[in-house]
């Protein structure tokens, strides 16, 4: 009797693999829709928007890109995770929301590593740190030699408590053994406005958004945040010259309902790393601060797990309390 249960047990879960095999030859069969949990602008939406048209050539079906911005990402995310796992539906995640949103928000409505599985990593980007011409300090070795000999007394502008340019700059400090006095803003337009006035030391954001006004002279760059010189900007200075080992890379990437068949998320993958090889891509991209990443969902799914550990670390010593 025993025996025979095994074996039928054993024949069903044959059977729904070549049905999940088949159904993922098959794939796709109607348009995919991706989730953007974004405003109509912002850099993963560019990405988006540029890399579908690519995506439907080799998919043979339309990609279709909607915007379901709120609540910092997780209004969109969490619309992805609840999807049937059948590929139709996908998202574009970034750092913020699925690696550091969970440690600094009492409650998501999603959890990134078991409700959503990886797909493909896009690019990286970075994060500048920029200072009032005025300040004491012209590198990254001597604005942390400031901090050490005055503890406390360097101001620090962010978007907010808890977002990702805090918590980069919080474990530059945690790493470069430095204490400073954070300074929330709402915006970044604000930020680099009194920075530039000189009711705040430093301020911290996108480079890209900030490289105007370095280059204008209106603002003094210090460092950025990637761990190695930036391939195509090899002259911008970099944090982890003065603090060996620190890393606070910004990302973005596609994800999957958690439970999607492991061919379907390889064919998306195979897709997606081929339109972002495209000449024409690949220019606007790079052109845009970005570095492109081909790997495949396990890498992925590995920088996932790694930055998670990271930054939930970093909030416990810190002192951070969920918001």
């Amino acid at each position: 009797m025993r025996q025979s249960m095994l074996k039928s047990l054993a024949f069903a879960m044959v059977i729904s693999g070549l049905a999940g095999a088949a159904a993922a030859q098959s794939y796709p069969t109607r348009p995919v829709r991706v989730i953007l949990p974004y405003p109509p602008g912002e850099a993963a939406d560019i990405m988006a928007r540029l890399i579908g048209p690519k995506m439907s050539e080799g998919l043979g079906q339309q990609v279709v890109v909607e915007n379901r911005p709120g609540a910092s990402g997780q209004i969109g995310l969490d619309l992805a995770a609840r999807a049937a796992p059948d590929g139709y539906t996908i998202a574009v995640g970034q750092g913020g929301n699925l690696v550091v949103a969970p440690h600094t928000y009492k409650k998501l409505p999603y959890d990134p590593l078991r409700d959503l599985a990886p797909i493909a990593l896009l690019a990286t980007n970075y994060l500048a740190v920029v200072g009032n011409p005025e300040v004491p300090f012209k590198t990254a070795a001597e604005m942390i030699a400031w901090a050490r000999a005055n503890p406390g007394k360097l101001t620090v502008a962010t978007n907010g408590e808890g977002g990702f340019p805090h918590l980069a700059f919080e474990n530059l400090g945690v790493m470069g053994r430095f204490k400073f006095q954070h300074i929330p803003y709402k915006g970044a337009a604000q930020i680099i406005t009194d920075v530039m006035g000189g009711q705040v030391q430093l301020g911290i954001g996108a480079y890209t958004s900030l490289a105007p006004h370095v280059l204008s002279g209106r603002v003094r760059l210090i460092a950025v945040t990637n761990p190695v010189r930036v391939p195509n900007k090899p002259d911008l200075p970099i944090f982890a010259e003065a603090v060996p080992g620190y890393d606070s890379r910004g990302w973005f990437g596609y994800v999957a309902p958690a439970a999607t068949p492991r061919d379907i998320v390889g064919r998306l993958n195979q897709e997606i790393n081929r339109a972002m090889k495209q000449p024409d891509v690949a220019e606007k991209m790079t052109a845009a601060g970005l570095i492109i990443v081909t790997e495949s969902p396990e890498f992925f799914g590995e920088m996932i797990r790694s930055d998670y550990a990271k930054y939930g670390k970093l909030v416990r010593d810190i002192g951070f309390k969920p918001q």
